[in-house]
Formats: C-alpha cells, sequence, structure tokens
C-alpha cells in the first residue's frame, strides 16, 4: 500500500505474530479467501456509493483515464498471476482528493487518488508500478494475514473511519463499517517489509508482462522522497516499513530478472 499518514498503533501490533500462521487462522475462523473476497466486494461498493453521493468519483479527468487505461492493461497478467484458487473480479475507482494514496482490497477491489498522480507527476510507467504494487498485494493475500494478525492478537479497533472520512469524505458511520472495512482489510494498515518487497516484485513482473518499463519504479520513490523523505536511520531501525531508498536498491536488484521479461514484450 502507498500511504503516506501512517497509523503508529497498527504498525506497532501488527509486527507481534508471524505472518505464516495468520492465514491458517483467518480461513479457520470463515476468512477464507472467496468469503473475504465477497466481504471486501460488498464493503467497496458502500464506499464506492458513498463517494459518489459526495461527488468524489473521477471518471473524467485525463488522470482517470490514464489509470484506467494502465489498470486494464495489466490485469490479464494479475489474472495470470492469480494462484489463490478464486477468480478476481478487479474493479478501480478513482477518486478526487489531493492525498497520495493508492490501496486495493481482497478480490482487486482497487481505489487510486488523484494526488499520488498529479502531485508526482507520474508517467504511465511510473502509474503502472504503483498500480502493479497494489494488485500484487490482494494477489498475495496480505490483507488476509492482517485478518489472522488481528484474531490471533484481539486487535479491535475503529481507527479506519477517520482516516477514510479526512481522505474521501466518505463516512464510516454511514457505511457501518465500524473497525471493519479499513482496518479489517488491512487498507490503512502499514505493510510488513517483506510484504511491501513481495508486492514490489510482483509488481513488476506484472508491468513487465504488460510492456511498462519496471525502471519507473525506482523513479517513483525518487519522487517520493521529494515528498516525504523517510530516509533517516531513526526511522529505518524503528519501522516495520521499508524507506523509500531501501524500497529503491531492492527494486534495482530485481531489474535483471524482469527487465528482459519487458524487452519481449515491447517486441509482441
Amino acid at each position: 500500500m502507498i500511504i503516506f499518514k501512517r497509523l503508529p498503533l497498527a504498525a506497532s501490533l501488527f509486527m507481534l505474530l508471524p505472518l505464516t500462521g495468520c492465514l491458517s487462522v483467518a480461513d479457520a475462523v470463515g476468512y477464507d479467501t472467496a468469503t473475504l473476497n465477497n466481504a471486501a466486494a460488498k464493503s467497496y461498493t458502500e464506499v464506492v456509493q458513498q463517494a459518489q453521493s459526495r461527488q468524489l468519483i473521477d471518471t473524467s479527468s485525463n488522470t482517470s483515464k490514464r489509470v484506467h487505461a494502465v489498470f486494464n492493461r495489466l490485469k490479464p497478467y494479475a489474472n495470470e498471476a492469480n494462484s489463490t484458487g478464486v477468480p478476481f473480479i478487479w474493479q478501480m475507482t478513482v477518486v478526487k482528493s489531493d492525498d497520495m494514496n493508492a490501496w486495493a482490497m481482497p478480490g482487486g477491489k482497487m481505489m487510486v487518488y488523484t494526488g499520488i498522480v498529479d502531485k508526482l507527476n507520474l508517467t504511465d510507467d511510473e502509474i503502472a508500478a504503483v498500480v502493479g504494487h497494489e494488485m500484487s498485494h490482494a494477489l498475495h493475500e496480505h490483507s488476509k494475514k492482517a485478518v489472522g494478525q488481528q484474531v490471533l492478537t484481539g486487535l479491535a479497533t475503529s481507527i479506519g473511519g477517520s482516516i477514510l472520512q479526512s481522505q474521501t469524505g466518505v463516512s464510516t458511520d454511514t457505511l457501518n463499517l465500524g473497525s471493519g472495512i479499513l482496518s479489517e482489510y488491512g487498507v490503512n494498515m502499514p505493510f510488513s517489509r517483506s510484504q511491501e518487497n513481495e508486492a514490489d516484485e510482483g509488481g513488476l513482473y506484472l508491468m513487465a508482462k504488460a510492456g511498462y518499463n519496471p525502471q519507473a519504479a525506482i523513479a517513483v520513490w525518487e519522487k517520493m522522497n521529494q515528498v516525504n523523505d523517510n530516509n533517516n536511520g531513526l526511522v529505518a531501525l524503528t519501522s516495520s516499513h521499508p524507506t523509500n531508498n531501501a524500497r529503491k536498491e531492492s527494486i534495482r536488484r530485481m531489474l535483471p530478472q524482469v527487465m528482459p521479461i519487458y524487452e519481449q514484450a515491447r517486441r509482441k
């Protein structure tokens, strides 16, 4: 997930338990992949409807058209990469907001804020890096692991409401989301370093197969540094989230594996 308004409480609580056991716990309490995807789809529809009632949905701007074009080009390769055993019904919504954010719910329900494209002046390749990264979070079921952690730690929080309302104008009281949609699906929670690296790698493969230059992912984090430089030593030591520079170096190491795929896609 790409977000600059982090929640320190969630960041600490979600590091309490190993992720490998969280998938099985989520399944055990009824949050199997199909159930979680269906629940997320219903909640996502409510969020979109509420945002639409406030005229926040962007369907006509050049930014929105570019995001949707990139999304549609990536989608077939995301379907190919889906190893969950449950088909995803991908959906993209672009929200008019100055916040620089993008996220994906279980089952491929996605939202991109215009601020991340406009403020960072993203190219189409860079948009593909952002969207591919979020798609990869969904494909690796990182939100499902977050659900398992919540069950194991007894975490019940209503922190999602204020974040959603401040960023999109959508009231979780109206949606009856409470501690559900955002915190339950991990939408507003910082993923771990390993999860972010996993999503970066998966996103690089998606964009390369779709003919977008994976080197653009490095450019995204260079631009991020201009507005949110989180590379000081204290952050690097204490944060569960990788620093921007760490992301850049990790992506750089992955390039030899994905650049041939990109070059082959360009020749098609």
